[in-house]
């Protein structure tokens, strides 16, 4: 910095000089530079992160946060110098499955809600019926009347959590398929029962 200091002052005398004597310097009047103290040693310059920050690299960050209230004035406007109109959302959808709006590209909050409270109600039943044991069995979840409708056979070497409720209309019982088995030659494609 003291050497782009001492540059500009040697342009500036060398500016006025050429406007006084047209071009003709006298030898009493030329500038002479003097070497800095950093230029006279022999060992390189040290760079340390306060030389690096004091020239300005960062010096656009914002310093504090902005305020709650003025992050919605920019968005909504201010009471006393503008309203900002709200636009319509035009991206807006119905659910075909409960009717409840919801915007296009996201799930509808209240068939996923449905979903989490069926899901916290099974994670239930596991810890009621698990507990905190080791898992060494494949743990299946039945609901209200499907353990009839398989052997007792296939049931071995499986633990069996029992819902005390039917299966919601929605909840297809593919989901709890494995869809990674081991090859066979059937023609069999799982998981079954789809819809």
């Amino acid at each position: 910095m003291l050497r782009a200091m001492v540059q500009n002052c040697k342009n500036l005398i060398t500016n006025i000089e050429r406007a006084l004597f047209f071009g003709k310097y006298p030898p009493h009047l030329n500038f002479a530079e003097v070497a800095l103290p950093n230029e006279l040693s022999s060992f390189p310059k040290q760079f340390s992160i306060h030389d690096i920050m004091k020239d300005g690299i960062l010096w656009a960050v914002p310093k504090n946060r902005r305020t709650i209230e003025k992050r919605m004035s920019r968005r909504m406007g201010s009471v006393n110098k503008h309203n900002k109109m709200q636009l319509l959302q035009t991206d807006m959808i119905v659910c075909n499955q409960c009717g409840h709006d919801y915007k296009r590209g996201y799930l509808c909050k209240n068939c996923y809600n449905k979903v989490m409270e069926e899901t916290r109600s099974m994670q239930d039943e596991i810890i009621k019926e698990l507990k905190l044991d080791p898992i060494e069995k494949e743990v299946v979840v039945l609901y209200q009347g499907e353990k009839e409708e398989q052997t007792p056979d296939f049931w071995k070497g499986k633990r069996i959590v029992e819902m005390p409720k039917e299966r919601p209309s929605w909840f297809s019982r593919n989901l709890l398929q494995k869809t990674t088995t081991t090859t066979s030659d059937s023609k069999d494609v799982k998981p079954d029962h789809l819809g």
